[in-house]
């Protein structure tokens, strides 16, 4: 697909002509293909574990595997100079060779037995998430080509969106169905959810932006940083970099282990998928879609303020959870408790999650986007992939009540430095 050029009266359509275009439908693929494997490491894969009777503390460990998401910016130059099938150009093919990968790699689990093997799983894990990191790369670059200026905000809302109902599948249909087969047959349903993502991949058109690539791969590299760290001065440039790292620190340490923390509730499997990821995916979408219009007239700053808050807050809804838990019979009552937990704390996340996209594409050069946009998401990625590796431990010091409590503590820091870099009063502090 060529580059779109932007429409001069964008703002005078109709929203349903905006939203039903093909580069809106594209945005839709691009956040699933790219939602699924993640949900499936962070929300399949422990429940799987706990199957098998691992501890808390080793499931949480299981986050190191996530490293792939931290470093991809490392790699992400090669997807900027080369391109595997030139026939495909450089974001289809990468794109399409992530996306078979995904598919094998995920049905690969049904083999495995994590009490004989765990080595291996551990290996694969790595694989399949180092797969998903190079894809998100390639499908970021690929979606910031083929929107103008004008249809970023709304495309990026609706790859969020998409990739928010991808954790559908391993979050809710494949736990369900982990109750009534084995998990051979599940861990196969799942792969074959990437393929729509390949389909994609084949039928799309490369961005005439991307056929153009850096003359030498050293030039890939050295520019985007160089650039950034220019426009912003290299101590702004550090100041926004750790804010990227610390926002959504106490929100992501709060969800680290949430399929496991309802299951130590006492829920079952299909409790878990039918209300922790039924009602949180709802709840997750409706704030998405609250958050896009509210920040309309908010603006970003104001909405990193105002969604910041309630994504801290919104935590105290699993400490409630934790402090009348665990539970030896779950009746109506429970259920409902859960219910109202889980959408408080999934709207709350939305919210943010919303303003932080939005910064994190504000403050990157279209120019670079690549480079820069794997930079940025990489370090939103840490206390995913690193930092949550303690939450096992943590959990088994203090309990889950004080843990929770210790997560809306550490989302403080995030909020503090919106004072430098996002004003109240001042519209845009990043540019």
């Amino acid at each position: 697909m060529s580059s779109i050029s932007t429409s001069p009266d964008f703002e005078n359509k109709p929203w349903y002509e905006l939203i039903f275009t093909r580069q809106m439908l594209i945005c839709i693929f691009t956040g699933f293909s790219s939602g699924l494997p993640l949900f499936f490491i962070i929300q399949l894969l422990p429940a799987w574990l706990l199957s098998y009777g691992l501890t808390v503390k080793a499931i949480a460990a299981f986050s190191l595997t996530q490293l792939p998401y931290v470093f991809k910016f490392l790699w992400a130059p090669l997807l900027d100079r080369y391109s595997l099938v030139p026939a495909l150009g450089r974001r289809r093919s990468w794109m399409l060779l992530t996306q078979v990968g995904l598919l094998v790699a995920i049905a690969a689990y049904a083999v495995l037995d994590p009490q004989a093997q765990l080595k291996y799983v551990v290996l694969l894990s790595i694989v399949v998430a180092f797969l998903s990191a190079t894809q998100d790369v390639a499908v970021d670059a690929f979606r910031r080509e083929i929107l103008t200026d004008k249809e970023l905000g709304l495309g990026n809302s609706i790859h969020v969106n998409a990739y928010k109902i991808a954790g559908f599948v391993p979050g809710a249909l494949s736990l369900i169905l982990a109750d009534h087969f084995p998990w051979q047959t599940v861990f196969v349903f799942t792969a074959l959810f990437m393929l729509p993502g390949v389909l994609m991949s084949f039928m799309v058109s490369e961005p005439e932006a991307s056929k153009s690539a850096p003359r030498t791969l050293l030039s890939s590299v050295v520019e985007p940083f160089k650039e950034f760290f220019m426009r912003q001065g290299w101590k702004m440039a550090l100041f926004i970099l750790a804010f990227m790292l610390l926002y959504k620190l106490g929100d992501s340490m709060a969800t680290a282990l949430q399929s496991t923390f309802v299951l130590k509730m006492g829920f079952s499997k299909t409790d878990l998928g039918t209300i922790n990821k039924g009602i949180g995916l709802i709840s997750s979408i409706v704030g998405g879609i609250v958050a896009g219009i509210w920040m309309l007239r908010l603006g970003i700053n104001k909405a990193l303020w105002v969604f910041g808050m309630v994504q801290a807050l919104a935590i105290l809804a699993f400490a409630v959870l934790a402090h009348y838990g665990p539970f030896t019979q779950i009746g109506a009552f429970e259920r409902t408790l859960l219910a109202v937990v889980i959408a408080s704390e999934t709207f709350g996340m939305s919210l943010g999650t919303m303003a932080f996209v939005a910064f994190i594409a504000r403050t990157t050069n279209p120019a670079y986007t690549a480079l820069q946009l794997a930079l940025f998401t990489s370090l939103t990625a840490v206390p995913r992939s690193f930092i949550n590796a303690s939450t096992g431990w943590l959990v088994e010091r203090m309990g889950w009540e004080s843990f929770f409590y210790l997560c809306i503590l550490l989302a403080i820091p995030g909020m503090l430095m919106l004072f430098k870099i996002a004003p109240w009063h001042e519209k845009n502090r990043v540019n």
